[in-house]
């Protein structure tokens, strides 16, 4: 009897692995398909339009949702449900602010450094115990971020310090998920994340009008500064399926994570760097250059070498 216990737990926990691997891979087709539609439409409307009007679509997709579990949404601590997602809307202002300008692939494999950063602010802020092997990560994603950004050579382009940052930002709401908000549902996080977005697109659409934008600022970067468009029917469908697509991957990741072990999803969450150099040959007939290809792979062994559970000190 023990050993058919055994055997069937060790099933459960095989067929739960798996799940959450195919979880995590087809919310990354989502995510990368949906940043790829956000850089396609940034030649037309602004920012603030695309996170007010996609977070309204998300939140409608997030509420039939709540609607079907009969579950709470309200957050149990408001407080770091707030900071958590003021860190994350600028994880994404930061990354979408530079997709006008950089290849998509480009912008994904620097934000995705963000492991890097998790791993050094556990260490500083939290005293997490870091192996030798994560610090070996760490120092592999410095070389992989060097290799691809070329520092003082023609090649180098400050718009790749925008995902730089945002990678920043979300070790930080990483870190506060993980020590803060851990009680919360992830339907709650996800509701919470998409309001934050709608408040930041309003005030920011306000505060642009207020202050007058000159033409010269405009015209710099009109996903920035730009007015709010009527959007057509096309435009319409974009916003709507973006909508569902952030509702999607919002809620996939966090159950991915809940069903399997965080070492083995963070893994498979690189997957998001091919399906974003997928999603730019296809959209943009972006192909990544052979340095990026080479810094992706070493960002890449670095995530997968530093994603290993650390250990609070004694």
């Amino acid at each position: 009897m023990t050993d058919t216990t055994t055997a069937s737990s060790d099933r459960n926990a095989s067929d739960r692995q798996m799940l959450g691997i195919t979880l995590i891979l087809a919310s990354n087709v989502i995510m990368a398909l949906g940043d790829a539609l956000i850089k396609y439409v940034s030649a037309d409307l602004t920012i603030w339009q695309i996170f007010v009007v996609r977070s309204v679509f998300a939140l409608c997709c997030l509420g039939a949702y709540a609607y079907w579990k009969r579950g709470p949404i309200a957050p149990r601590q408001y407080g770091w449900v707030l900071v958590r997602s003021l860190f994350l809307v600028l994880t994404w202002l930061s990354f979408y602010a530079s997709l006008p300008v950089l290849n998509l692939s480009l912008a994904a494999v620097v934000i995705y450094t963000n492991v890097i950063f998790t791993t050094l602010l556990s260490a500083v802020l939290f005293k997490e115990r870091v192996s030798v092997k994560q610090w070996l990560g760490v120092l592999s994603g410095f070389i992989g971020v060097a290799i691809i950004l070329r520092p003082g050579t023609d090649s180098f382009s400050w718009f790749v310090l925008m995902p730089l940052a945002g990678a920043l930002c979300y070790s930080l709401a990483s870190l506060v998920t993980r020590h803060k908000c851990q009680g919360e549902r992830a339907l709650t996080l996800a509701a919470s994340l998409h309001v934050s977005f709608i408040i930041t697109g309003a005030l920011a659409t306000l505060l642009i009008a207020g202050i007058g934008v000159t033409d010269t600022v405009r015209d710099f970067s009109y996903f920035l500064f730009g007015s709010w468009t009527p959007l057509t029917l096309n435009a319409w469908g974009i916003m709507a399926l973006l909508g569902l697509l952030s509702a999607s991957f919002s809620l996939g990741v966090a159950r991915a994570y809940q069903i399997a072990p965080s070492q083995i999803i963070a893994t498979f969450d690189y997957s998001y760097l091919v399906f974003a150099a997928v999603w730019g040959f296809l959209f943009f007939a972006e192909i990544p250059s052979v340095t990026t290809v080479i810094g992706m792979a070493v960002i890449t062994l670095a995530g997968i070498l530093v994603s290993g559970r650390t250990k609070p000190r004694a």
